[in-house]
């Protein structure tokens, strides 16, 4: 029989379907749906195990928050935490901190000479009673121009290097008002460090610091190496030693300690030691995250802490963290009843953290994280009494009381302790401590009993055994 053109078969042609098993079929997709039951059943059990991981671990995180005023001490608390609890950590920075300690000589070292030229200058037109004194003691060592002018011209290489350090140290960080000195942000490490392909690691051979860095602070010690000998004798002049007494010349709180140590910074194989960390004046921009584990009674907990800068101007950086802040750990360098705020020189320093300290405790953000205080310095507190400040000269509130360590310092602790009794809304317990952070057995005592109370405060509040 013909075929029709354009047809595959005849109409008479029978068609020979597939025949389909249903049975086989339902079970097929009943296979089907009870694998992604499973996958999905397990890949919802591994969600949960992970929410629950990350739960368990939030619950276990402390995060802490370091306030106060700009040189309280803040920076290098979170140092004698980091001694205590990630000594290594630590001891892999050292090399980093090298140039940091270069930069607070050669400040020191400009601010003297700087000083010195204003004092002798000025000193026949000073008619104050405080400028007759310092003229007095003087007038014995006779005409001092060509003495200093000589030094001057021997320092001048060292001192000429401080802006180029400052600026490398500070990856271009620039702060307003024309101050200079280091003003880094949260990871200034990683700034001077080089980093190899991986972005995981120092390159081998920099000794830590990058390029530029290394370049400034080879440079920076082949000059003071060089000049060691009229630094000290800087230092140690009889002129320079009248004017610090009588407090013509000021200086960085740091620099007593690294001008006394020269001899010894002043070495080819120099590398900072702990002491030299912990004296060491580095300015923070903005927040700084640390984080330390820390155990008590067989548990672990990651204590997250923030380091914060503390002038007038960076005080606004604060209020993001505050919302789930475990704790305040407030410090408040009671030894500034003298110091006004760079920022404000008609504040004293003083007056300026018993206002912050106000603000903190009637913060609402704040109401439920523990309460810490540390009136710090205590140490520079003891020595200014020692060499006769009188506080009433600066705080005429504090009257006729005794010029002692004793009456100072409890007058202060009363002042702090009688804000947060006003000013605390939630009524918490406030934790005072005198405190000096370059004392490393008593202020890693306070950090043990400090950590301690602040993690049972955690446990007691999260619920975790």
């Amino acid at each position: 029989m013909t075929k029709r053109p354009g047809h595959a078969h005849s109409t008479s042609e029978p068609i020979l379907m597939q025949t389909f098993d249903e049975a086989s079929i339902d079970k097929e997709y009943q296979f089907y749906d009870e694998e992604a039951a499973r996958v999905s059943q397990k890949i919802d059990e591994e969600l949960k195990r992970d929410w629950a991981r990350r739960k368990d671990a939030q619950r276990r995180q402390v995060k802490v928050m370091l306030l106060g005023q700009a040189e309280s001490g803040k920076s290098t608390l979170q140092k004698q935490f980091q001694l205590f609890y990630a000594h290594h950590a630590l001891d892999h920075e050292r090399p980093l901190w090298r140039p940091v300690v270069y930069f607070n000589i050669l400040k020191a070292v400009r601010m003297i000479l700087d000083e010195l030229d204003h004092e002798l200058n000025n000193l026949s037109i000073d008619d104050s009673v405080e400028g007759q004194a310092v003229a007095h003691a003087l007038a014995p060592l006779g005409d001092l121009s060509e003495e200093f002018s000589r030094l001057r011209t021997k320092l001048v290489p060292l001192v000429a290097m401080e802006d180029s350090l400052a600026s490398e140290l500070s990856g271009g960080v620039a702060v307003t008002g024309g101050r200079t000195g280091v003003y880094v942000r949260a990871g200034w490490q990683a700034l001077v460090t080089p980093l190899s392909p991986n972005r995981s690691r120092a390159l081998p051979g920099t000794g830590g610091l990058s390029p530029a860095v290394a370049q400034v602070t080879s440079t920076a010690s082949r000059t003071l190496i060089a000049v060691q000998n009229e630094v000290d004798e800087l230092w140690k002049h009889p002129a320079v030693r009248i004017l610090l007494n009588n407090r013509r010349i000021r200086l960085d709180e740091s620099a007593p300690f690294f001008l006394d140590n020269i001899k010894r910074v002043a070495q080819p194989d120099y590398l900072p030691s702990t002491a030299d960390l912990l004296n060491v004046r580095l300015q923070t921009l903005g927040v700084a995250e640390h984080s330390f584990d820390i155990e008590l009674c067989g548990s672990r907990y990651n204590w997250l802490m923030y380091d914060v800068g503390g002038a007038r101007g960076q005080r606004h950086a604060w209020v993001p963290y505050f919302d789930d802040a475990t704790a305040i750990i407030f410090l408040a360098p009671i030894s500034a009843f003298d110091q006004y705020l760079e920022e404000d020189p008609r504040t004293n320093r003083v007056d300026d953290s018993l206002q912050l300290f106000t603000a903190i405790c009637s913060n609402k953000l704040l109401k439920n994280s523990h309460l810490v205080l540390m009136l710090n310095k205590t140490d520079l507190l003891k020595k200014k009494l020692e060499a006769g400040v009188k506080v009433r000269k600066y705080i005429t509130s504090y009257g006729d009381r005794p010029n002692t360590f004793a009456d100072v310092s409890e007058y202060f602790r009363a002042h702090f302790i009688q804000v947060h009794r006003r000013h605390d809304i939630s009524r918490r317990a406030l934790y005072a401590h005198f405190t000096s952070m370059l004392d490393i057995r008593a202020t890693q005592d306070i950090i043990v009993n400090v950590g301690e109370a602040v993690i049972r405060s955690h446990i007691a509040k999260t619920g975790l055994a």
